[in-house]
């Protein structure tokens, strides 16, 4: 096929805005020694309309059994003809390796999406940014800058990015070349190791982030809109460290990416006559859930069908409604507040407080 046929091809393309398609991986490349990327596109050539920082649910079969997963979209929806997907080795981890080892140029992958309110226009922002990361919560970050600097002329970014070491870095030649085209793009790392060796940026710490390091890099960062994505204890580290330096906390924003213990956990139910239990109904059906067991719990146990991608809160895919009944949340995270005032929760996160219905 030429090129022009390529082209004449995508411009008379549909859009994809919402539901189930199937991919087809174009492009496979090693971003860092554990972190590979993806490009996919349609099986016929299709428009992604997403928000910069969403996420897509694989629904994959592994071993004769469906595992879903949610990633971040890692390219921007204003490079519109292709996905990108960047994936993070995990030890022991069931898709994460599978996907790195398995999925191979040619081969094609069925996903749910695009989910999650984490995101550059569900997220009231000013116009000066500030994202925080680190490790492989980068990338809703990086979609997000390559959105804003392919959209916005001057658009005011300060990136800080937090690693063990530069080869660590992802997206680093990315994004040094975002920075070098932008003059309003600040980009700092902060390396665990070997900083002394990074010299194709200005703005380089060691060790950790503190205070003083923050100052330093985003001397202005009271004035911004912060984004904050990385492991938990980075997410707790950052938000203290902010909200005891004065910083308007309306102004703060955080997604996280489960831990991977958390993940893949099995929780654990104690069985007694002792703990009180309520009834959920769904439709016919009526299951008796104890204290310490979750919707989802109960949802599985009936053989429903029900994604359930990170089960801790984070990506949204177990998403479902109570329409009668009291129930306690533990995480709200990919719910807008209409959908919370509608009675929308998380599955994995939620436990009853008295009889429910529920519509999934």
């Amino acid at each position: 096929m030429g090129d022009a046929e390529v082209i004449a091809k995508q411009l008379a393309a549909g859009t994809w805005q919402q539901g189930e398609i199937r991919l087809v991986c174009t492009e496979k490349w090693q971003e860092t020694h554990d972190v590979v990327s993806f490009r996919f596109e349609g099986t016929e050539p299709v428009k992604f309309n997403f928000k910069p920082g969403q996420f897509l649910t694989f629904v994959l079969d592994i071993k004769g059994e469906t595992v879903y997963r949610s990633y971040t979209i890692s390219s921007s929806p204003s490079r519109p003809y292709s996905l990108v997907v960047t994936v993070k080795r995990i030890q022991d981890g069931l898709v994460s390796n599978y996907l790195a080892d398995t999925l191979q140029v040619g081969h094609s992958v069925i996903v749910n999406g695009p989910s999650g309110v984490f995101n550059l226009v569900d997220v009231p922002a000013t116009q000066k940014y500030f994202f925080l990361s680190a490790g492989c919560g980068i990338t809703p970050m990086y979609s997000m800058s390559r959105w804003l600097t392919d959209t916005q002329v001057g658009a005011d970014i300060a990136f800080v990015h937090c690693a063990r070491s530069p080869e660590d870095v992802i997206f680093k030649s990315s994004l040094e070349r975002m920075a070098q085209n932008n003059q309003e793009f600040k980009l700092g790392y902060v390396l665990e190791q070997d900083a002394e060796r990074e010299s194709n940026i200005e703005q380089v710490a060691s060790g950790r982030l503190n205070e003083h390091t923050l100052q330093q890099l985003v001397p202005d960062f009271k004035e911004r809109t912060v984004f904050v994505c990385g492991p938990e204890p980075y997410m707790a580290a950052m938000k203290s460290m902010l909200d005891e330096l004065g910083f308007n906390m309306d102004n703060f924003h955080q997604e996280s990416f489960g831990d991977p213990a958390l993940v893949n956990a099995k929780v654990a139910v104690d069985q007694s006559d002792s703990l009180k239990g309520f009834m959920m109904k769904i439709g016919d059906r009526m299951r008796e859930l104890k204290s310490e067991q979750t919707i989802l719990d109960g949802v599985e146990a009936e053989g429903l069908p029900m994604i359930a991608a990170c089960r801790s809160g984070v990506c949204g895919a177990c998403k479902c409604q109570v329409v009668e009944g009291e129930v306690e949340s533990t995480s709200q995270m990919a719910l807008t507040p209409d959908e919370i005032a509608n009675g929308f929760v998380l599955a994995c996160s939620t436990k009853l407080k008295s009889d429910i219905t529920l519509k999934v």
